[in-house]
């Protein structure tokens, strides 16, 4: 308990705007009763609406709490508060302090057992059975991507000022559903929202999808991996961890949640420290819930990994962990060039031409505002910031630069890079996902 989190890395936690404004609300002395920290916790009695106060108890290494409001938010304001409080001022939660009874008794429940992968094991299905599934829905996936093929064809015949009939590519999307495809339904769905070039590009890369999968037993089985979760097949996960893991210490790179239809997606990426290979883990929660998975910023956890199939391996499910997420280094993660940054994500499209970005540590960087735009520069060559990043987001990064070169996580793609965490001079991460108090 030594160390404290950083004020950014209890941000990041938040699973809305509104509940992290409400948490700061409460991170200041006057709500709190008998805050303290030691025994690798902290504890608090916050003042709430009821007669009572509300029973406050967070165990930061493994991300554990317990709180009495009936709130659903997970974790709540008042978790999220203690935190701030916690990170931000000393004095009004001293260390090393012995928990009330209240606290120790929570604290004594816990079960102290081996970390498991959070991945249950499902019950063993009929393999016959099985593969009868498959087969239909091999057959249905191929006959979607047919018509897809013809359908894209003939929007390419009409041409992209035809404005077509209303809701066209919703009716494509539906059909693909029906279809057992809901990777190519999902690309028909965000062609409606494109025009011009951006929608050509769009329907070639989704004609390409279509084409590959029509092929898909011919290609080289990397490549045929890729293809076949691009369209939607899935790959269960007790079965990646029973095969093949990289077992290394990953520190945590950078945290994003993102409203995904009717879910919460969480994104965290993560490098490891011997390998130097990059990974992502993405967990889902309904909405109004925090997904389970929370790894913080700038933290390092040594882990079993899993890849997925892929012609460029990215996207894992995390397996068994040895230890909780320990402080990483005090300097910011080892970075590349612009440059180099480019190469990588031209390699990773190389393997995979739907790759839309590819994660990358830039060092001595540069943030500027440019004629077109903002940008990143080191002297010698410039990177646009992606045009949806958030201009507080921009601005924000500029005032971790502070004019001078900033060491910075993001993802490089075809419209630029877009900036998930920067490091200051003292080495602290801050997250630029949520400079406009949107979630991470």
């Amino acid at each position: 308990m030594d160390e404290r989190w950083s004020t950014e890395q209890v941000r990041s936690l938040a699973s809305d705007a509104a509940v992290l404004r409400a948490a700061e609300r409460l991170a200041e002395p006057g709500p709190w009763v008998g805050a303290g920290a030691g025994r690798g916790a902290v504890w608090g009695l916050c003042r709430g609406g009821g007669s009572s106060p509300y029973r406050v108890v967070v165990e930061p290494a493994g991300f554990d709490w317990q709180c009495g409001c009936p709130g659903r938010q997970r974790p709540c304001q008042h978790v999220l508060g203690l935190l701030l409080l916690w990170s931000a001022s000393p004095e009004a939660v001293p260390g090393g302090a012995e928990p009330p009874g209240w606290a120790a008794c929570r604290l004594a429940e816990r079960v102290q057992s081996p970390v498991q992968s959070p991945v249950q094991s499902a019950t063993p299905a009929d393999p016959v059975a099985a593969a009868r599934r498959a087969e239909r829905r091999a057959a249905r996936v191929a006959a979607g991507a047919q018509e897809l093929r013809l359908r894209l064809a003939d929007r390419i015949r009409r041409g992209l000022a035809d404005p077509g009939t209303a809701g066209e590519w919703g009716e494509v999307a539906a059909r693909m559903v029906d279809a057992q495809a809901p990777g190519l339904a999902a690309g028909a769905r965000e062609l409606a929202g494109l025009t011009g070039d951006q929608q050509l590009a769009g329907i070639a890369l989704l004609d390409l999808l279509a084409a590959a999968y029509q092929r898909v037993d011919e290609l080289p089985e990397p490549l045929a991996a890729t293809v076949r979760t691009r369209v939607g097949f899935t790959t269960d996960s007790a079965e990646l961890l029973a095969g093949r893991t990289v077992r290394d210490r990953w520190l945590v790179l950078g945290s994003q949640d993102l409203s995904e239809e009717r879910l919460t997606q969480r994104r965290i990426w993560l490098r490891g420290t011997k390998t130097g290979h990059p990974a992502l883990l993405l967990s889902y929660a309904p909405p109004g819930r925090l997904p389970e998975l929370a790894l913080p910023v700038g933290r390092v956890l040594e882990a079993e990994l899993a890849y997925y199939p892929a012609a460029a391996p990215l996207r894992a499910v995390l397996g068994a962990s040895y230890g909780t997420p320990e402080p990483g280094p005090l300097d910011p993660p080892p970075g590349c060039r612009l440059a180099d940054a480019a190469a990588d994500y031209g390699e990773a499209v190389a393997a995979d031409p739907w790759q839309a970005a590819w994660p990358v540590v830039l060092s001595e960087a540069v943030p500027a505002p440019g004629p077109q735009g903002w940008l990143l520069t080191d002297g010698q060559h410039a990177l646009p910031l992606h045009p949806d990043t958030p201009e507080a987001a921009r601005w924000l990064l500029a005032a971790v630069s502070g004019g001078h070169p900033v060491t910075v996580f993001g993802e490089c793609g075809h419209q630029g890079f877009r900036p998930i965490t920067g490091w200051d001079d003292a080495g602290r991460p801050a997250s630029l996902t949520t400079a406009t108090g949107a979630p991470v």
